[in-house]
């Protein structure tokens, strides 16, 4: 029987992870980088994505950073040649970046904060998928990760935008799955629940409201951002080489008890 542990491993993949100077995406990365990657770090600050690199190579990893708005094309194109550029190759794409700028009721949604909900959460996951598609062909063995939402499947009253573009995602992850399979791309979808990151920090610095929340989750928690990354490390080695247009609902079972 061959080793089941050296099946995580992903030494010498090329992984790109969007969004990924802190939060969720930070926390991929790193798995990835421990497990023998070679990591495109990306995000909207230089700085940011600068100084995380330099803590996984001061590491012993392999990791650069990129500066990358993921809603500019010009900037998703950038993020692409740089990684070819430096590593030749792209074998491995997480679609973690995300934004959220309205909350409130549907009728008072405005447009500018619709479109950039859907440009930066949904949009911009496509476009960066078909611009890596050629390189994620020549793989062999590559793999998508979306970072959706439980949002995109269950809604909850005030995030309509947010919840229309991760719902969006799952339609995405699916029809690269059917499409792509032949290309030997698996693409799965991610779908956290309540996650301590940036995004959700109004949330969570609010004790009487995670209070509530917290006592809707049948583990009574909200998850840390390094929660995500084994999932997202088995669907993007051989661990998960049979996985296929998934979707993963990583929430402490929230969703299982708001079913009833």
């Amino acid at each position: 029987m061959n080793s089941i542990a050296a099946r995580f491993r992903i030494d010498g993949k090329v992984a790109i992870v969007t969004g990924a100077s802190k939060g969720i995406g930070a926390s991929i990365a790193h798995g990835f980088a421990e497990h023998g990657a070679k990591v495109v770090i990306c995000s909207r600050k230089q700085a940011a994505v600068d100084e995380l690199a330099t803590q996984f190579t001061a590491k012993g990893y392999e990791a650069i950073g990129v500066q990358c708005n993921v809603g500019n094309e010009a900037d998703r194109k950038n993020l692409v040649d740089t990684c070819i550029e430096k590593y030749g190759r792209i074998d491995i794409l997480v679609n973690n970046a995300g934004t959220n700028p309205y909350f409130g009721p549907i009728q008072n949604l405005p447009e500018a904060a619709y479109q950039k909900t859907m440009e930066v959460n949904l949009n911009a996951a496509m476009h960066l998928s078909n611009l890596c598609y050629e390189e994620l062909k020549k793989s062999g063995k590559a793999s998508i990760i979306h970072i959706s939402s439980v949002e995109g499947i269950h809604a909850s009253p005030g995030f309509i935008a947010y919840n229309l573009s991760k719902a969006g995602i799952l339609m995405l992850g699916k029809s690269q799955a059917t499409e792509w399979g032949k290309d030997n791309i698996r693409v799965n979808v991610i779908c956290p629940g309540l996650v301590k990151t940036k995004l959700s920090q109004a949330l969570w610095q609010n004790e009487g409201l995670m209070e509530k929340m917290e006592k809707k989750i049948p583990l009574q928690r909200m998850a840390e951002p390094d929660e995500m990354a084994g999932l997202a490390l088995m669907l993007a080695s051989d661990a998960g080489s049979y996985c296929t247009g998934a979707v993963f609902a990583n929430d402490g079972g929230l969703l299982n008890a708001s079913l009833f």
